[in-house]
């Protein structure tokens, strides 16, 4: 009675997907690899790249963000669709933060 229901390929729910467990090594990576890209920040703040400093600054932390979203929401090891639905978001991110920039480097600050 409850084989009729029981879908073994798990093709009606793909959300519903083995649960992956991350070890020690993966984590201790990631913590070092943010370790490294937090320093780089520091670094590159100290170096004068005119107005490609915010572009800069944003690009490491769009790293930092993909880094953490991967492994510690552990979208990596996801479905598809919730793969999908992330970088969705992510690019919507991404639109917002070129406009935003895009508007702040077109103005003619102290010119007016």
């Amino acid at each position: 009675m409850s084989s009729q229901y029981h879908d073994p390929a798990n093709v009606t729910n793909p959300e519903h997907s083995e649960h992956h467990i991350i070890g020690p090594g993966t984590y201790i990576l990631v913590y070092v690899s943010l370790l490294i890209l937090t320093g780089l920040t520091v670094a590159a703040a100290f170096v004068d790249l005119g107005i490609l400093n915010p572009v800069l600054a944003v690009g490491i932390a769009c790293v930092k963000g993909t880094v953490v979203i991967l492994f510690f929401m552990h979208v990596f090891y996801q479905s598809k669709l919730i793969k999908l639905t992330v970088t969705a978001g992510f690019f919507t991110f991404l639109v917002l933060i070129t406009m935003t920039l895009s508007d702040y480097m077109s103005r003619a600050w102290g010119l007016w």
